[in-house]
């Protein structure tokens, strides 16, 4: 039996003590287990070291499984014999109605979910492709990763691009092949869009300043290079004088990049001279794929039939992405903009930006502005990120690609005068008529005012007149910040509303003949807004069956918007079969349409229940943040559970004495939740709902069983509980707990670690963290057994295969992580006292430890205890020395027997993080 196997074993022969001692802790015992042979000699870390490889194995096999399950089939032919069918319809118009707009735009983003290397993302892409899913195929060792740099994000996200191209090129040659078989004289007039793509990759200001607006150009002109290449190559066999046109567009547009990267941007002459190139005039500056698309279809319309395919093939993707691998979407923060129209409206700082008086001044402004010429030297001098942003965006327009529209994403957006003062600023620049704005609602002050916004926004006659012109209303909803301050469950439902709200605010407003895109941005795991159950659930979770219903039954046309984040989301798009696979799903589960006859369902009828169902559900996780224990315990370990994954920081600078009183509000919403997976339990998904049913089971239930909207809730959390687990939140407590170490060499086994148990037994008295997650575990525990007396009365729809075995690797994962701390803790509090370096405090050292900011001790360690000094024989000196002797002290054992193993045990706990989220499915 491996070792493995034993712990398996081991870790069930444990739980079942709990039905003898109900506060027993199988968890935190086979930790104290494996500590002991740690601490014995019994088990090196080396042999942990194998250990944890095996159980990345089951981390990374069980990625691949849902992966493919997810997304199934995955057969290239079964997946275009599905869009052939698709593609029937009674007559030809209506074949080409339904095509000629995308069923969804789908978003590239670079949020900090980098969590695997790149070779492991290969190896679990490809085994999801092939379904051979096994240890050779998705298992690969972790290496020494390369640094994750905003240039590698960017180059993760094209190739993410670049696969969903050719996959959207396949579906678009079967919709032509299919037309051409049902109305040969017809099909070569079909101008497809199934699906449109865009990124942010780049363009993201918000939360971060180390993108400069010559990163966003030299991006856009890198994708503008590779897009004219990939159009090249595609007619290099049926229109070569066109590809040759194209190639040298593209050779033209990629020197344009590296003499931006090039250049020093405070060097006044340099910037000027690179300015001077990227504006001239010159032949293969191509800034419009208007005349080579219509020169692409009057090829077609005399070509032979396999020609014309291709070249309509071409034309559609040019059609759909432009000059670049896909859209484009800026981002700013809602105090960045206000930032900058203050200049304009309130130079004194005297005016309420919330205010009616602001309202009247930003209407004046509108209607006063007149476009402003801009060039590269504005660019340069202007120091107000919001506007450079819209400068940086019509040096876009002008020079490099003046077809595809551009998003303007406006983060913590809460009053209506910020998105008209980014309208003022994209009608200043001369760019209203190319340029949606966008604001974000996702905040609980913006998710609970959001209506009322939207109702004073849409009656803004500028507005109207702005909407009409882009022919949409862009907003954005967000689950993560949602997800993390009003729990998941009640995120999404306000979200649903609040997008019922907009519909309503588009009818009062005249506004029902423009679109409303409805960008919805979540990560894949279930506690940012990815429904982990099935595709369809993933489709229908952040825009509901009901939200749609809204706009249908208005006549108002939807443009839904979803987000693919980062290294969790480009899996999705990780070989050519996942794409098509995954674009197929797509349109077989259009996210805008819906059936509007269908009849009401009764969770949005039974408001007496679901109202107050959702409203307990939300108190209960307001009570939870805004308590002293819950923060406390998720910010216990600071951020040092996680590994790095993202080039965007987690979160602010702090000092010791900072991490005890860290808000939550410090660390972002992906960290948030992925110390939520890693303590063991997603109480953003769960917490709530049973306390939420209390003297109310059996009507709630009823509700919940009949309702699509409720079994789609009860599959969120069946399925995050699945993976939930009180008793490892309590063991991490148990770290901290004095009495447990004063007590664990007190039967004399352990004499060997006594004194390093007394010291540790000594300094944590005063620690409140024991309490803090006893408290955490009680709160959650009682809301668990609610949530089990509900979900007994509600069928299991789709009961998890293996969901025994999962959760004792899981169990074995911590418990493992849990004895490795121990040994980090043990090491750290027995390092001698003394120093050379009298600056460094041995207790701040400690408390790195014990909040897991180890790299940063184990620094300060190798500052007192320097691995390499320099010794006599370094020296030419001619007088002899007899010392240093061998009673002087030497710092090798130092690092032999505490740096070191501190160091190892903190890689190998790293490594269990990964695998813990891979059972999760997703990081964060």
């Amino acid at each position: 039996m491996t070792l493995l196997s034993q712990l398996d074993a081991r870790l069930q022969d444990l739980h079942r003590h709990t039905a003898e001692t109900p506060l027993f802790n199988p968890v935190f015992q086979l930790s104290l287990e494996l500590s002991r042979r740690i601490e014995s000699g019994e088990l090196t870390l080396d042999a942990i070291a194998a250990l944890v490889s095996e159980l990345e194995c089951e981390g990374l096999l069980a990625r691949s499984h849902r992966l493919n399950r997810l997304v199934a089939p995955l057969d290239r032919a079964a997946n275009l014999d599905r869009l052939e069918d698709l593609g029937k319809a009674e007559d030809f118009t209506a074949f080409a109605r339904r095509w000629q707009q995308p069923v969804a735009h789908i978003v590239f983003t670079a949020h900090p979910t980098f969590l695997l290397t790149a070779r492991q993302s290969e190896a679990v892409a490809e085994a999801a492709s092939s379904g051979e899913i096994g240890a050779a195929t998705a298992c690969v060792a972790p290496h020494q990763r390369d640094a994750i740099t905003l240039d590698s994000e960017h180059r993760a996200a094209m190739d993410a691009l670049s696969r969903a191209q050719s996959a959207r090129d396949a579906m678009v040659r079967t919709l032509l092949a299919s037309a051409r078989q049902s109305w040969p004289d017809q099909w070569r007039t079909l101008a497809p869009v199934p699906l449109r793509f865009a990124t942010w990759v780049g363009y993201d200001m918000d939360g971060r300043t180390d993108i400069s607006w010559a990163t966003s150009l030299r991006y856009r002109l890198e994708e503008k290079a590779e897009r004219l290449t990939s159009y090249a190559a595609a007619l290099a066999e049926v229109a070569p004088d066109l590809a040759e046109r194209l190639r040298a567009a593209a050779t033209y547009s990629q020197a344009q990049a590296e003499r931006l990267a090039g250049t020093d941007l405070d060097d006044h002459a340099a910037l000027s001279e690179t300015a001077n190139h990227l504006t001239a005039d010159h032949p293969f500056k191509l800034t419009s794929l208007a005349p080579v698309i219509a020169e692409l279809e009057q090829q077609a319309a005399s070509a032979d039939d396999a020609v014309a395919e291709t070249l309509l093939t071409v034309a559609a993707a040019m059609r759909a992405d432009g000059l670049g691998m896909g859209w484009i979407h800026f981002r700013v923060n809602s105090s960045q903009l206000q930032n900058a129209i203050r200049r304009r409206i309130d130079p004194d700082g005297k005016l309420d930006l919330a205010s009616q008086a602001a309202l009247v001044r930003m209407r004046e402004l509108l209607a006063e502005a007149k476009p402003l010429r801009s060039n590269f030297a504005a660019l340069a001098i202007e120091n107000s990120t919001a506007i450079r942003q819209f400068l940086a965006m019509a040096q876009i327009l002008r020079h490099i690609d003046s077809d595809a529209p551009i998003r303007m994403l406006v983060a913590e957006c809460e009053q209506p005068t910020t998105v008209l003062a980014a309208l003022y600023f994209a009608k200043l620049f001369g760019i209203a008529d190319k340029v949606d704005v966008s604001p974000l609602f996702e905040t609980e002050s913006a998710l609970e005012h959001g209506g009322r916004f939207l109702d004073a926004l849409l009656a803004e006659e500028a507005y109207r007149a702005y909407a009409r012109q882009r022919g949409r209303v862009a907003i954005q909803t967000g689950f993560s910040d949602a997800g993390r301050f009003v729990g998941q469950i009640p995120a999404a439902l306000a979200i649903e509303r609040l997008q019922g709200r907009l519909s309503e605010a588009m009818m009062a407003n005249g506004l029902g003949d423009v679109s409303a895109l409805i960008f919805n941005t979540h990560g894949e795991s279930m506690g940012r807004g990815a429904h982990p159950d099935s595709f369809a659930d993933r489709l229908a979770w952040p825009l509901s069956p009901w939200a749609r219903r809204r706009f249908v039954r208005a006549g108002i046309r939807l443009e839904p918007e979803v987000s693919f984040q980062g290294g969790d989301g480009y899996l999705f798009f990780g070989t050519p079969e996942l794409a098509l696979a995954t674009l197929t799903r797509f349109a077989e589960m259009p996210p805008g349409e819906t059936d509007a006859d269908a009849p009401v369902d009764p969770f949005y009828r039974r408001t007496d229940l679901s109202l107050d169902f959702y409203r307990a559900i939300r108190r209960f996780q307001h009570e939870q943040l805004v308590s002293k224990t819950y923060p406390r315990a998720v910010t216990a370990f600071g951020l040092g559970l996680l590994n790095d994954t993202g080039s965007r920081k987690s979160r602010r600078q702090s000092d010791l004495a900072a991490d005890r009183e860290m808000s939550l509000r410090q660390i972002r919403a992906i960290p948030h939740n992925a110390v939520l997976q890693q303590l063991g339990y997603p109480v953003n998904v769960i917490a709530g709902f049973g306390t939420a049913a209390e003297g109310n089971y059996e009507a709630l239930a009823e509700l919940l069983s009949e309702s699509e909207r409720g079994r789609q809730l009860v599959r969120l959390v069946r399925s995050a509980n699945a993976l939930a687990s009180i008793k490892t939140v309590a063991a991490f407590g148990e770290l901290f707990n004095s009495a447990y170490w004063a007590s664990r060499p007190y039967r004399g086994d352990e004499g060997h670690i006594a004194d390093a148990c007394l010291a540790l037994a000594e300094y944590l008295t005063t620690d409140d963290r024991t309490g803090v997650f006893r408290r955490m575990a009680s709160r959650l525990r009682v809301d668990a057994l609610k949530l089990h007396r509900l979900l007994a009365l509600i069928p299991d729809e789709a009961p998890l295969p293996g969901r025994e075995h999962t959760r004792r690797t899981l169990g074995v994962l911590q418990a493992l992580r849990l004895a490795l701390f121990q040994h980090m803790f043990l090491r750290v509090v027995s390092v001698p006292a003394f120093s050379r370096a009298n600056d460094i405090a041995r207790e701040d050292v400690l408390e790195m430890v014990f909040t897991l900011r180890v790299e940063e001790a184990l620094a300060q360690l190798r500052r007192a205890f320097p691995a390499t000094e320099p010794h006599l024989g370094d020296f030419t000196i001619a007088e002899p020395s007899d010392y240093p002797d061998e009673a002087a002290v030497g710092y090798d054992a130092i690092h032999r027997d505490f740096i070191d193993p501190i160091g190892a045990a903190q890689a190998l706990s790293l490594r269990i993080t990964t695998a813990i989220a891979n059972l999760f499915g997703a990081h964060g």
